[in-house]
């Protein structure tokens, strides 16, 4: 595991980085904009102000398991953590990318899950960091559910786009 401290923030900000960085390519757009959604959907500019408060609260988090493993500790807390990336940047590109609303809701119980693996192999090394997590699977629970309701009110997937606002 990484010794030097620099080195394991820089590791944790980019692995975030990378996450975030599919949501910021594969952004709503007209697609989204036309889909029918529950009227207690959040506003759009609520997002990543939400995400980055949740990307601050992972990164601390996994700092501190980091800082407090114990000697030749913390590699299932560290798998968890990059399972989890993979699941958290790929919604994006299923989501928004692939316009694929039913394998986002698959790839989200993924999400969870990995979120779930986190906090039980945080919690034994770094309790508060484990705490830290509770938001993230909060949001990433309502995320589910707001998922699950946008299908279910575009059966169509949001197809077909009018051709007056097709991108």
């Amino acid at each position: 595991m990484v010794t030097e401290p620099f080195l394991a923030i820089a590791l944790i900000v980019g692995s975030l980085f990378l996450a975030a960085s599919s949501g910021a390519i594969f952004k709503p757009g007209v697609w989204y904009e036309n889909l029918n959604k529950p009227s207690w959907n959040p506003p759009d500019f609520l997002f990543p102000m939400a995400w980055a408060v949740l990307y601050i609260m992972i990164g601390a988090a996994t700092f501190m398991v980091w800082r407090d493993a114990p000697a030749g500790g913390g590699y299932a807390a560290m798998a968890a953590f990059g399972v989890q990336v993979v699941f958290n940047g790929a919604w994006s590109a299923i989501f928004f990318g692939m316009k694929k609303m039913g394998w986002a809701l698959i790839e989200i119980v993924g999400l969870w899950l990995s979120i779930v693996a986190m906090i039980v192999t945080y919690y034994p090394i770094n309790d508060l960091a484990a705490y830290l997590l509770l938001p993230y699977l909060a949001w990433v629970s309502f995320a589910f559910v707001l998922n699950w309701k946008v299908r279910s009110l575009n059966p169509d997937g949001g197809f077909p786009i009018p051709a007056e606002q097709a991108p």
